[in-house]
């Protein structure tokens, strides 16, 4: 940037002293404005007094380092639930099912849902008390050390951006189902043009596009809920009131991976059930979609804590409904179900509730379904390029990143980072040369590990936190959420995702099964962050990445940033630095 812009120069600088004139021409000049501001802004002058529009109004065309906040409570709710359902809820499902069983399927989606619920409430209380971009990562670097934050950080940003071209190629699949003579090209150039139009534009913007693309799937949630009620009824072509049948006729499901009985059907009714759980563990979610959006949130410390306590519940209804829903319509040993599984079959067409609408002779309800789908899947990717290109702003902030990644444009949008988020989607091309089931399959794989890795993160920078926090309690702002039963709550869902960590690819094990291609994308993540993690801090910083000191822990120029922005909202209930800042200035008066 060559220098300050001509809507700079209109600015009444009387007002302003020569120091900070000083400062807007360095800021200008590309100078990180308030170095102890790791959230980015303009808050070197309001802190001194001063009130301008410079870099207050998203209009600007100064090129900085800092985003918005102009999420609201609905924004944040919608593309919360958005991040985390996509196609698994309504076509994966049914691999599940054919597995497991109906109740296999029920049991184990709601036994998952104890863990993330652990995991959700530690990150709520974290993230609630410091929401900036990048909340739990940039935690990890404040209150465990460099090492785990480096980690973490690339793992979840791998996490988000392997998850785009899955998305991806999860549309071109579901286009499948009324047709294949194109290139698969198209769809993914398509997808790729329109995520970038919706994410460089300010946040708002992409806030209200992603509100309505959840809003309609959710809809679709709701709408085959409403579907299965009324057809096991009666409510169907065949008047055939079935009501639970399915259920009574095989609830659990045995299966061998390696096709050897001989193990008896004790370990093929567990081996069901466990596919069932390592499908919910790929297909739920903790809160750290919702933490992405902490440092672009109007209010943060007042919306979050609602929208964790109200997204949670809202998931939770859906899988569980949904779980339950496909085991009424649909047979595990359906042969439709059966084909669609072992042939692939693409989009709606191996999905329980497109199966069980052919099955009762329903027509067009299909095909909406499947265009209800392909919204699904590309609001799931719109939402992964959010929170990948996010993660990578805090990285790049916090010196994990280069720092030309910290570069937002006018509307507040980190646009580099979007750009390479978004590189991330030519990997769908690998399925010109491969079923794209096969991708799928192989995406899949890698983004288990990540998730899982990233919930025990979760839980171990929650551990860290808590200890630092109770370690200042006197000298901090109060918590505007409290979990309950810490830190036994943490510890169980860090175990949990840890076994799950080490048993989502046991099938890989089997003598007849064993495949190198297939251990490493099951396992390749453990490795490489276990390396990410021991390369950083006994070569990189030659073992003086230490853990941090709890009592030394310093929060307080971080809340800058935040507390200005809650009273220039007239919200005071968390303000706790200018509060104390105001006294101290009293009392020398």
């Amino acid at each position: 940037m060559s220098g300050p812009s001509k809507e700079m120069s209109i600015v009444n600088l009387k007002k302003f002293g020569t120091a900070d004139i000083e400062s807007i021409t360095s800021r200008a000049a590309g100078e990180h404005f308030g170095r102890g501001n790791r959230s980015g802004g303009w808050i070197g002058l309001k802190d001194r007094g001063y009130e301008s529009e410079i870099g207050t109004d998203e209009t600007q065309s100064i090129e900085s380092t800092h985003t918005f906040r102009k999420l609201k409570n609905r924004h944040v709710q919608l593309i919360s639930i958005s991040g985390v359902i996509g196609t698994a809820l309504f076509v994966a499902i049914g691999r599940a099912l054919y597995r497991g069983g109906p109740a296999s399927l029920l049991i184990a989606f709601a036994a998952w849902c104890v863990p993330i619920l652990c995991i959700t409430v530690s990150t709520a209380e974290m993230v609630c008390f410091f929401p900036v971009s990048s909340p739990f990562l940039r935690i990890a670097a404040k209150c465990v050390d460099d090492s785990t934050a480096v980690m973490a950080s690339w793992n979840f940003w791998f996490l988000e951006c392997v998850q785009i071209p899955f998305e991806i190629v999860s549309v071109n699949t579901i286009i499948h189902y009324w047709r294949d003579d194109y290139s698969a090209a198209i769809p993914l150039v398509v997808q790729i043009v329109l995520y970038f139009l919706i994410s460089i534009f300010a946040v708002k913007y992409y806030g209200e596009v992603e509100f309505w693309l959840a809003s309609f799937k959710i809809f679709l949630a709701l709408g085959l809920f409403l579907f299965t009620f009324i057809t096991m009824l009666g409510g169907n072509p065949r008047r055939d009131r079935f009501g639970f049948r399915y259920f009574g006729d095989e609830p659990f499901k045995q299966y061998f991976p390696n096709n050897d009985e001989s193990a008896g059907k004790s370990a093929g009714y567990f081996q069901g059930f466990l596919a069932c759980l390592i499908q919910a563990s790929f297909t739920i979610a903790g809160g750290e979609y919702i933490s992405m959006l902490a440092g672009e949130v109007k209010l943060p410390r007042k919306v979050l804590p609602v929208a964790f306590k109200q997204v949670f519940v809202r998931l939770t209804f859906l899988f569980i409904g949904s779980c339950l829903c496909v085991g009424i319509l649909c047979s595990p040993n359906d042969p439709n179900l059966t084909a669609a599984i072992d042939n692939s079959r693409p989009g709606a067409g191996s999905s329980p509730y497109v199966i069980a609408m052919n099955n009762m002779g329903i027509r067009i309800l299909p095909d909406i379904v499947n265009a209800a789908l392909v919204t699904a899947a590309f609001s799931a990717g719109n939402a992964y390029t959010y929170c990948s290109s996010r993660t990578l702003y805090g990285m790049a902030l916090d010196g994990y990143a280069p720092k030309i990644f910290t570069r937002c444009n006018r509307f507040g949008v980190p646009i580099y980072c979007v750009l390479v988020s978004l590189i991330w989607g030519l990997i769908s091309l690998l399925q010109l040369n491969d079923n794209s089931a096969v991708v799928l399959n192989w995406l899949i794989n890698l983004i288990t590990a990540s998730q899982l890795i990233n919930f025990c993160v979760l839980c171990v920078t929650y551990l860290f936190f808590r200890r630092v926090y109770l370690a200042q309690k006197d000298n901090l702002p109060a918590l505007p959420f409290k979990s309950w039963w810490q830190p036994y709550t943490a510890i169980f869902g860090l175990v949990s995702a840890l076994a799950m960590t080490l048993i989502q690819g046991y099938t890989v094990f089997f003598p007849s099964l064993w495949d190198v291609q297939d251990f490493l994308f099951c396992y390749l993540m453990v490795f490489i962050d276990l390396g990410i993690y021991l390369i950083y801090k006994f070569v990189w910083s030659r073992g003086r990445d230490k853990f941090k000191d709890p009592k030394t822990v310093d929060f307080s120029q971080d809340f800058k940033e935040i507390e200005n922005h809650e009273l220039d909202n007239a919200y005071e209930k968390f303000i706790y630095y200018q509060s104390q800042s105001r006294s101290e200035s009293i009392e020398c008066t």
